[in-house]
């Protein structure tokens, strides 16, 4: 093969087979892209808040959010490799996620670790509300694969909202 037809090549369009009609291609990537977006984003969260947490509840708040952020980083390939395999393009880089996200990011010096639980709970429902936008979106143009995986995603964060709901309750 000549450099030429290299180049032409690598800069060629995304020809992914899939029976998934454009619009609907461009739409369920893009969704699934933001929503990546947002994994990473509450993913780095949780994991700030269980490097920094202290208090009297430091074990065990420490290893819930341990295992919230392994179930959150869990989704990522997944997330991604969909947006790929129904013909679009996912993140490239953090400035990308960055520009993407629609969950906030906490650089505090200092957050309480009940602050810290009720803010990841909020996060998490706010998750669950874009998961259920996106559901909606790939069952409307028949993407039952997506559609399958957001249902589990819905579950597991309606799980991690339970728990941290849990540990404010008495305060």
């Amino acid at each position: 093969m000549d450099e030429a037809t290299a180049w032409t090549l690598r800069k060629a369009p995304l020809a992914t087979p899939t029976d998934l009609g454009g619009n609907a291609r461009a739409e369920i990537a893009g969704a699934l892209t933001a929503l990546l977006a947002d994994v990473f984003a509450l993913y780095l969260k949780t994991k700030n808040f269980h490097w920094h947490l202290s208090g009297p509840h430091f074990r065990d708040f420490h290893l819930m959010l341990d295992d919230q952020g392994e179930q959150i980083i869990a989704m990522t390939d997944a997330i991604g490799e969909r947006a790929r395999k129904v013909g679009g393009t996912t993140l490239r880089s953090i400035s990308h996620i960055s520009r993407l996200q629609r969950l906030l990011d906490n650089d505090a010096d200092f957050v309480t670790p009940d602050d810290m639980m009720a803010e990841l709970k909020s996060d998490n429902e706010q998750l669950v509300r874009i998961m259920r936008e996106v559901h909606e979106l790939t069952s409307e143009h028949r993407d039952f694969a997506s559609t399958s995986l957001l249902e589990n995603w819905i579950d597991e964060a309606e799980g991690r909202i339970w728990f941290l709901f849990e540990t404010n309750r008495g305060t």
